[in-house]
């Protein structure tokens, strides 16, 4: 009889990072060892690709690719790395710190399944595992298309949002307004409908994490035939709360609808919802008076710099020539100065006096974790709930929703 006790297994290394040293993501090593334990391991760049012709690979469900701007240089290799791993019908999970988007587009094509910012947000990793795999339990199902009732008359409020320059950050604003009003009320949340007419670089989707589909394009060159099954089948839906119209999965002429066209969507989507948010591109348009005839708040949203000051002044000058109305405009400055700036708040004052306009809002700086929140296809209410600039859109959403409320109890 043998006196020698068993030895336990060492537990099998199903993934394992890839990274030039992964002690400078000291983030991702603690979250690896929160999901996996001792069930990970650690590999250079060079050492990836041998590893991958090794027996022990097939054993492996996921790599998790962690990279930074220096890494940039060696996009090649990075790229070869994701197909060497897809071969062997290995995931990868792109962590990323400051890398350019063009640069994650590359990577991203080339076949990486998940992307997340670094510094991680809290539990995005364990998210992402999950994901990765529960692709190979079952093809992953398209955002639905929601339900519309036939003949629905909601008289829904219409909300606009238009940048001023570019980079303003109206798209964020857009969208973050739009999940805070879908998620405002306390008992029943109000439906909330988001569209991107921006026909050629609008961002939503991306925001979003929503795919482009060609059924946008067909409903928008055929508004005439266009009912609410039809409406329904080109809209989807983000986390069973927000139904989003998406811009088309290819760049197109912003002329390709007309006042008419936009019109019948508004119409429709106005039937249908609560609130519609409307996210605009900054260049005015045949249809841009449509849109401002019909809105009832109108954002537009400026910097303090001299192109937004100008542009501020071109575009105003633009909506009395054609006697338009004005009044609806709120003026919303993005990246405003600190309550402690007094200079720059004293810029801000003089800034509406030279333009003769009244600015009814300022948002604060979010910072990177906005960027992070937009790339990773999250609202700031999941992605950085504590954000100042979350709490300012939440702040908005409310007193948007209880003043609906009080004119509906006054009606």
């Amino acid at each position: 009889m043998s006196s020698s006790m068993p030895q336990p297994q060492a537990a099998p290394i199903v993934a394992c990072t890839v990274s030039r040293d992964v002690q400078n993501f000291d983030l991702l090593i603690e979250d690896m060892e929160d999901v996996l334990g001792e069930s990970w391991g650690d590999l250079g760049f060079a050492e990836a690709l041998a590893f991958f012709g090794q027996p022990e690979a097939e054993a492996m469900e996921f790599i998790a690719l962690a990279m930074d701007e220096t890494d940039e240089e060696n996009l090649v290799l990075m790229a070869e790395i994701i197909t060497q791993a897809k071969a062997r019908h290995i995931k990868v999970i792109l962590i990323a710190e400051d890398v350019t988007p063009a640069a994650l587009h590359s990577l991203l094509r080339k076949g990486a399944d998940e992307f997340v910012p670094y510094p991680l947000p809290e539990n995005e990793l364990a998210q992402a595992i999950t994901r990765v795999r529960k692709q190979d339990e079952a093809p992953a199902a398209e955002p639905s298309a929601p339900q519309l009732k036939a003949g629905a008359q909601k008289d829904g409020a219409l909300i606009v949002v238009h940048g001023l320059a570019g980079g303003t950050g109206s798209t964020t604003m857009a969208v973050n307004l739009a999940w805070e009003l879908a998620n405002v009320g306390k008992t029943e949340a109000p439906s909330v409908c988001l569209l991107d007419l921006d026909l050629q670089y609008g961002s939503v989707a991306t925001f979003l994490d929503l795919p482009r589909r060609e059924v946008v394009y067909e409903m928008l060159s055929e508004t005439e035939n266009m009912d609410e099954e039809i409406f329904g089948q080109a809209l989807l839906t983000f986390d069973e709360h927000l139904q989003v119209l998406t811009a088309p999965a290819d760049m197109l002429p912003l002329d390709l609808i007309t006042s008419e066209d936009v019109n019948r969507i508004l119409d429709m989507a106005r039937n249908q919802f609560d609130y519609v948010i409307v996210d605009m591109p900054s260049t005015l348009v045949q249809w841009s008076e449509a849109v401002l005839n019909k809105a009832h708040i109108y954002f537009a949203m400026l910097e303090l710099d001299m192109r937004s000051a100008q542009n501020t002044l071109r575009f105003k000058r633009a909506l009395q020539s054609e006697e338009l109305p004005v009044e609806k405009l709120r003026y919303v400055l993005n990246r405003a100065p600190k309550f402690t700036d007094l200079s720059a708040k004293s810029r801000v004052k003089r800034m509406a006096e030279s333009l003769s306009i009244s600015i009814d809002l300022q948002l604060p700086d979010g910072g990177k974790p906005i960027t992070q929140a937009n790339d990773h296809g999250l609202p700031l209410a999941n992605s950085a709930p504590k954000s100042p600039l979350r709490k300012e859109l939440m702040k908005l959403a409310m007193s948007i929703h209880d003043l609906k409320g009080d004119q509906a109890e006054a009606a």
